[in-house]
């Protein structure tokens, strides 16, 4: 039998993330005898998808995280790594930080196909977020392929005159959407379970860092909840900054109210007993949690910095983060009561649905 064309994904790691849920959705459901995925990841402890990777038959390789003062280590780990694997028909780079570095090694190589991924419209503040744009600069020259989940996406990354120019393909970020379809059953049994029975059930699905904007959320939730303590904020998610927001919610008197769950999977099933997504994210490329909320038929409240590509029906409502949290209370508290029904096929004709992809990246790895 022929071997299967293999492709290896870059990533910082692989935890329970955005992008890395995207290309996992995609793994699952291609057709492995003639796809398989293969992951470099810059983390040096197992995370969320590890063992799930290695039983779709994928393998996983581990380089130093780049910290600019070890950039002559860090090249030298990528061309050891590419020297002794050839095999890929092409490198999938989600990490375009360092992409400029690791495609001309890979290519170097022999591996035939780089393309980088634009996944967010933002960079970290100060230093980092300086070093990211410069490391950035040639990407576009480097590249094979280059994607973005988003217009803006496309444009942060690798500059608006690559967009204009065509240079650019924008792909959006899809989910298996069949899986986050509403099911009335399945929310009174995760309300059961999480003790939400009679509770106004406030949701947010995304790791603690920066641009997520945990801390206005709790600021939300404590209008809301003034003003209805029958509220509940259910959290998903892992990060950098969880021990300063348990804080926060500490110091606010809101410890019964709110529930860290971590990362839980399947996330689907947490949507159901959701009642309203709030999302006031700093910057997005386009947030996958939000095409999966409204798949779930869950009215989205987010910021208006966000994307206005991840609008595929009417759930969702911009609000700029100028708005005080107040206002973001009441916009909440007014539009709380609605028929909860899924938006499966309002999800597929947007483009969507993972299926709709497949073809895509099939294409692009010349499978």
């Amino acid at each position: 039998m022929q071997e299967p064309v293999r492709v290896l994904h870059v990533f910082g790691s692989l935890g329970l993330g955005g992008a890395e849920s995207r290309v996992m959705d995609l793994y699952r459901r291609v057709d492995r005898e003639k796809l398989q995925f293969d992951f470099l990841t810059h983390s040096a402890r197992e995370e969320h998808f590890d063992s799930e990777i290695k039983k779709l038959g994928g393998r996983i390789y581990r380089v130093p995280r780049f910290r600019f003062y070890n950039w002559f280590s860090y090249r030298k780990a990528l061309k050891e790594f590419f020297a002794a694997h050839r095999e890929f028909r092409a490198v999938h780079g989600h990490m375009t930080s360092t992409a400029s570095i690791y495609f001309p090694i890979a290519k170097k190589a022999g591996i035939p196909i780089t393309i980088a991924h634009a996944r967010s419209a933002g960079v970290p503040a100060g230093p980092k977020g300086i070093l990211t744009k410069w490391l950035r600069r040639p990407l576009c020259r480097r590249a094979d392929y280059c994607l973005a989940c988003s217009k803006e996406a496309g444009e942060a990354v690798f500059g608006r005159k690559a967009v204009e120019k065509g240079r650019v393909k924008v792909i959006p970020n899809a989910i298996d959407a069949v899986q986050y379809v509403y099911h009335e059953d399945t929310r009174l049994r995760m309300r059961q379970e999480l003790h939400l029975e009679d509770k106004l059930v406030i949701g947010h699905v995304g790791s603690f860092r920066p641009p997520k904007n945990h801390e206005f959320l709790i600021r939300v939730f404590a209008e809301i909840y003034r003003r209805r303590p029958d509220a509940a904020l259910l959290l998903l998610g892992e990060g950098e900054l969880l021990e300063k927001i348990r804080g926060q919610v500490k110091a606010a008197g809101l410890e019964k109210a709110v529930l860290f769950m971590g990362n839980r999977s399947p996330v689907s099933d947490y949507y159901q007993a959701m009642d309203f997504l709030v999302f006031p994210s700093l910057f997005e490329g386009l947030p996958g949690t939000v095409v999966e909320a409204q798949a779930s038929g869950l009215r989205c409240l987010i910021a208006d910095t966000i994307s206005p590509e991840v609008k595929l029906t009417d759930l969702v409502e911009f609000y700029s983060l100028e708005r005080s949290p107040a206002q973001w209370a009441e916009y909440v508290l007014n539009n709380c009561g609605y028929e909860r029904k899924g938006r499966l096929e309002e999800v597929r004709a947007a483009g969507f649905d993972i299926t709709d992809q497949i073809k895509q990246y099939e294409k692009i790895y010349e499978v």
